[in-house]
């Protein structure tokens, strides 16, 4: 089994008005130095699967349909071994 850590966000050229209005806090608690900040999602999904390209296969599937638009989303995905805590 793997563990797939899924991170999605805006493309880049897509207005961010979550990650603009956690900026401007920012801002407002004296932290100039924050320059840019996008908001985005993250996922831990545990997938059984036989090996790391067959997961990574299948969390890409789930990306594409469930988790991410794709028109203005992109997403990244990070897999490791599961280890169950028995």
């Amino acid at each position: 089994m793997f563990q797939g850590h899924v991170i999605v966000t805006l493309k880049k050229d897509v207005m961010d008005p979550q990650g603009k209005a956690i900026l401007e806090a920012a801002h407002h608690l004296n932290l100039p130095e924050v320059k840019e900040l996008r908001a985005g999602r993250y996922f831990s999904v545990v997938i059984d699967a036989e090996n790391e390209q067959v997961a990574r296969e299948k969390l890409d599937a789930l990306c594409r349909s469930l988790l991410a638009n794709p028109v203005i989303e992109t997403y990244r995905i990070q897999l490791e071994q599961y280890h169950t805590e028995e």
